[in-house]
């Protein structure tokens, strides 16, 4: 059974500080990574690595740059973030290996992704734990665009044949007008009054983007808090149900 968790920016790193690692948040996430089953694909967000440099630069999803020191900064801050990660993996004996989508992804004219996934599939059958990140990718007559986690996570799960997906978030799940979980979602307009952008520098289109992304996909996703990340890997219904 092939899993795709993607932990948020939010939750690896210190978003109001920039470029600064959660180390005990990552930590304790790698410790329940370590404990779950194989076929494990893992994506993760910016945070304070990422976001400020594409804002600085004014590169979104959709507001491009030919400029290529924003290209190495951004990706740049990315790949730091991404060694981070992999490198916590591997301190708990997971066979974490990285994957930067600058390298194997871009967009056409009309922002169409083209992703090469037969190196991520070909990791899993060998055993190993791909980690993708958020990125800068090539976008004909824009020059780089950003590449969200949560699109990857997307096209992942399509390409991939996943059979579930989670989102590690910030908070306990996608939250009503009262703050209060809302345990299943089947349409966007179930919850767009209470949805709203992220609270510090996000590129990406914050929770509204996530949900819209997943309700896409063909199989069960679930959005939750650090400490539903056990529950999921192990096949539970941690937080918010999106299908």
């Amino acid at each position: 059974m092939t899993r795709i968790l993607k932990l948020g920016g939010s939750v690896v790193t210190r978003k109001d500080e920039p470029e600064t690692v959660d180390a005990e948040q990552l930590g304790s996430l790698a410790d329940a990574i370590a404990d779950a089953p194989d076929d494990l694909v893992v994506v993760h967000g910016g945070g304070s690595f990422g976001h400020h440099h594409a804002s600085a630069y004014g590169v979104s999803t959709v507001d491009g740059s030919h400029d290529a020191a924003a290209a190495r900064d951004i990706h740049g801050a990315m790949k730091e973030l991404n060694d981070a990660v992999v490198a916590a993996l591997a301190d708990r004996g997971v066979p974490a290996v990285p994957v930067h989508p600058f390298s194997a992804a871009s967009r056409t004219a009309t922002g169409e992704l083209s992703l090469s996934t037969a190196p991520v599939s070909a990791m899993l059958t060998e055993g190993f734990v791909p980690v993708l990140h958020g990125d800068v990718v090539a976008h004909a007559g824009k020059g780089v665009t950003i590449l969200s986690g949560d699109e990857l996570v997307a096209d992942l799960a399509t390409h991939l044949g996943a059979d579930r997906v989670g989102l590690c978030s910030a908070v306990p799940g996608v939250l009503d007008t009262d703050g209060e979980v809302v345990p299943h979602i089947a349409a966007f307009d179930d919850v767009a009054a209470a949805l709203g952008g992220s609270d510090a520098t996000d590129v990406t289109g914050g929770m509204a983007g996530k949900v819209r992304e997943l309700l896409a996909l063909s199989v069960p996703a679930y959005v939750f808090g650090v400490d539903g990340t056990r529950e999921f890997l192990a096949g539970g219904d941690p937080g918010t149900r999106i299908d």
